[in-house]
């Protein structure tokens, strides 16, 4: 069986609406992606890092409770776990603050099995991290040379504006290991100074990689991929209670799809039809959908067993 494999962060988000806690439940970006990817069924694995206390014990446990393999998640004896917190606004979309000591990070952790096929996902701040830059690109380096699909997710929070410079050469480095990038308009504007799909594909994405995925929150999904090939899909109405998780889910949802259809990295260097594609970003779309109606960051496990394979 194909397996995904995820490198990120673990946190405690804590989301507030009208300034008020309503929720608190484990998270990190690629952690959101793979509890989906666990409840749909799938075989995942994470590589991160955690601290000694009872966050990062709750952390833990969620994994296993959800079918993710733990065991390359390194617990720090003198280490706090970190925590974000989400403010929802009158549209339920959020703003963030992280707490986190970065400069005291650092990532101990043995490579888990990685076969030709599986996916290894990767992205935010982690996977830029100068500090931990080593570890996760020569992980990387190993995954893309063992014949793994690597899905990069930008997510480049307007919290490390200031750092995009020092950062470039290592999203440059990111984006070129990738098989599929996808990022926000957000995501752009803090990067690049530009939010036109086309205009970032065209002078910072495709020189790197020619599968490119760029969303706008409740605007249509923008495909740009080789020869010219481009398509937009709407997204449907959808009641939200929080998007916390939409972005993440969106990547689990996409994931799960080049599983579902047996796209393998083979077809992906040849190029997908445009079939493939409606294949898999609508799975991202459903994915997507499924979180934004409650107020956990992945999809509800009822979702999840529907989604189950044979």
């Amino acid at each position: 069986m194909r397996k995904i494999i995820g490198i990120g962060e673990t946190v405690l988000d804590i989301i507030f609406k009208q300034d008020q806690p309503v929720g608190a439940v484990p998270g990190g970006s690629v952690f959101n992606s793979l509890i989906s990817l666990g409840r749909a069924g799938l075989s995942c694995a994470f590589i991160s890092e955690t601290g000694n206390d009872r966050v990062g014990r709750r952390i833990l446990s969620f994994l296993k409770d959800n079918g993710v393999d733990a065991s390359c998640v390194y617990v720090y004896p003198d280490s706090k776990s970190p925590i974000t917190l989400a403010f929802l606004n009158d549209s339920n979309d959020a703003e963030y603050l992280f707490y986190k000591d970065h400069p005291n990070d650092r990532l101990e952790f043995s490579y888990p099995d990685v076969q030709p096929d599986d996916v290894v996902m990767y992205g935010s701040y982690f996977a830029v991290n100068p500090v931990i830059r080593p570890q996760v690109a020569a992980f990387l380096e190993y995954a893309r040379q063992r014949g793994a699909l690597l899905y990069y997710d930008v997510n480049f929070r307007a919290s490390h504006r200031n750092e995009v410079m020092k950062l470039t050469p290592n999203i440059l480095d990111n984006l070129e290991m990738a098989d599929i990038v996808r990022g926000s308009t957000e995501d752009f504007d803090v990067m690049f100074r530009m939010t036109d799909p086309d205009q970032v594909y065209r002078s910072q994405i495709a020189f790197y990689t020619r599968k490119f995925i760029c969303t706008c929150g409740a605007s249509p999904v923008q495909l740009r991929a080789e020869n010219g090939f481009r398509k937009e899909y709407a997204i449907p109405k959808t009641p939200t209670v929080s998007t916390v998780g939409a972005g993440d889910n969106f990547n689990a949802g996409l994931v799960y799809g080049l599983i579902r259809y047996g796209i393998t990295r083979d077809a992906i260097d040849r190029g997908l039809t445009e079939q493939q594609w409606d294949d898999i970003i609508s799975c991202a779309i459903s994915f997507s959908a499924n979180v934004c109606q409650h107020i956990d960051n992945y999809i509800s496990p009822e979702f999840g067993r529907q989604m189950q394979m044979e």
